[in-house]
């Protein structure tokens, strides 16, 4: 009977064990699953945590200016942003690929091999290969570690394209100025010295010699003149005085002025533009352009030949004016210079007619401080158009 209570008793332990082990599993198991739960939620949190400065900083770098280019310890490519891709013209993602690899410049490898030993490069330009010769600075840092040990580089690059076309138009603004007053400038010298040297005595030659001085002379006082005007209007020193102006009446004023250039040789002046056609626009400005633009119909157009001026109103509140000719035409390589400082499509043409180069520089800039665009179409042997726009009244 003892024997029989202690067996029934180690069974009861035993069953009582097994459902406590069993529940106590249990408690283990959740808790178990609570805590993978919670790693697995944390490591999301952490990836989205990561992802989002990663976007940004991908951002970031993206709204700047300035190219960004990250390289790691090997060199390869960590990091471009979209200032640079634009820059180097890159198609494809670049990450993982060396320098040479992703660029194929030599001279940008080399700014990266100079960093281990000089750990900063700063103000080293670059000129990238093609047709339109983008230059860019590029600035390169070492990332060094507490120890001073290279993790890797980061490299800035900045767009100096634009400064070095204004360079290059100064200079040549500059050489052209030199050469313009240089001309004159040596034949009224010429000029004095042989008056000072004994042509003074015969009255004929006087009288010829200081006719020529007194004509480059006036040419000095043009160029000038309109070398100011160029550099009041670009640096807005010239206010605009707007009110209605009606078109017909001043191109009537314009043409009244030139009507004796027009006569030497034969040129018919044919005032086309419809009465009440008004703009918004300075009146003497406009003045200054129309005239700048039939004078040179008169010049370069054909003898015996008509100057037609016309316009109409168009969409948007503006007006169109355009001056016509009908000479030999500008050629198609010219087009696009004609409104350059001191260019000339013929230069010998141009010195002979006694212009400064100038003239329609001084057109554009006038227009386009009245809002408005100025453009040339031409055919060669089938005359020249002129067309502008202004702000309707």
């Amino acid at each position: 009977m003892i024997a029989y209570l202690f067996l029934a008793f180690v069974v009861a332990a035993a069953v009582a064990l097994h459902f406590w082990w069993r529940r106590h599993y249990e408690l283990l198991r959740q808790q178990s699953l609570k805590e993978q739960q919670f790693l697995a939620e944390f490591r999301r949190q952490c990836d989205q945590d990561a992802g989002q400065q990663q976007a940004e900083q991908q951002a970031l770098f993206n709204s700047m200016a300035e190219g960004v280019l990250v390289l790691d310890q090997s060199g390869r490519v960590q990091l471009v942003n979209r200032s640079l891709q634009e820059f180097f013209g890159l198609k494809s993602d670049v990450r993982a690929q060396t320098i040479m690899e992703a660029f194929r410049l030599q001279e940008l490898a080399e700014v990266i091999r100079r960093l281990p030993a000089e750990r900063i490069v700063q103000g080293h330009e670059l000129e990238l290969p093609g047709v339109n010769g983008r230059w860019l600075e590029v600035n390169a840092a070492a990332v060094l570690d507490r120890a001073g040990t290279q993790l890797g580089s980061i490299m800035v690059f900045h767009d100096l394209t634009r400064l070095k076309q204004l360079e290059n138009t100064r200079q040549e603004f500059v050489a052209n100025v030199s050469h313009e007053l240089r001309t004159p400038l040596s034949l009224i010298k010429g000029f004095v010295e042989t008056l000072l040297d004994g042509a003074s005595s015969d009255p004929q030659l006087t009288s010829r010699f200081l006719r020529t001085i007194e004509k480059h002379t006036d040419r000095l006082t043009y160029l000038i003149e309109d070398l100011l005007t160029i550099s009041r209007l670009e640096s807005g020193q010239i206010v605009m005085n707007l009110h209605p102006v009606d078109l017909r009446a001043e191109v009537a004023h314009v043409l009244e002025d030139l009507q004796a250039r027009a006569a030497e040789k034969n040129v018919v002046l044919q005032n086309s533009l419809p009465a009440g056609l008004e703009a918004n626009a300075d009146a003497d400005r406009l003045q200054q352009v129309l005239f700048n633009l039939i004078e040179n119909a008169i010049k370069y157009g054909r003898a015996e030949g008509c100057v037609t001026i016309g316009g109409q109103s168009i969409a948007d509140g503006k007006l169109e004016l355009w001056v016509k000719d009908d000479g030999p035409g500008i050629p198609p390589e010219a087009k696009e210079r004609v409104f350059e400082r001191f260019y000339r499509a013929d230069r010998a043409r141009s010195r002979e007619t006694g212009g400064t180069g100038l003239g329609l520089a001084i057109v554009k800039h006038i227009v386009q401080a009245h809002g408005g665009e100025v453009w040339v179409r031409s055919e060669p042997g089938e005359g020249a158009t002129f067309f502008l726009t202004l702000p309707q009244a």
